[in-house]
């Protein structure tokens, strides 16, 4: 599926607001793990980190969260599974690649169409400045950035 990408300061100003207030311990966690571990390690590790800091921190996550699809009325039986989902609305996807792509950002998309959740944070650890960026899904289906 093909989204139109449009700024949520641009049709949404008070609605950023919001989205931020709800990103901000999962980005803090995030910044927290790349910044005492660093760049270049493999995907895993930053994965392990940030489940002890949600832990420590008492954010409720799910890691490797579940979901599957249906088709026709029938259960496609491939298993897919998101890195986090936080306080059950946040999907986070975590990368340690060098640059993030549109395959990352389409497979982040998709996940959050999938399972209706409306807020997505793509997160990279790999670089030496840490990437993110941040989707929020309208019931609509307009994916906006933030």
């Amino acid at each position: 599926m093909q989204f139109s990408l449009r700024r949520i300061v641009d049709e949404h100003p008070e609605l950023l607001k919001e989205l931020k207030q709800r990103c901000y311990a999962v980005n803090g966690c995030c910044a927290t793990v790349h910044k005492e571990l660093g760049s270049f390690l493999n995907e895993y590790i930053y994965q392990d980190a940030l489940q002890i800091l949600f832990e420590e921190q008492q954010i409720p996550n799910i890691r490797e969260y579940y979901f599957s699809i249906d088709y026709h009325g029938k259960r496609i039986e491939h298993k897919h599974y998101i890195d986090f989902l936080v306080d059950d609305s946040i999907i986070v996807e975590c990368k340690a690649v060098e640059k993030l792509c549109i395959e990352h950002r389409q497979q982040l998309w998709n996940y959050m169409r999938l399972t209706k959740k409306p807020i997505g944070i793509l997160y990279n650890f790999a670089p030496i400045k840490d990437q993110s960026e941040h989707y929020y899904l309208d019931s609509a289906g307009t994916m906006y950035m933030f």
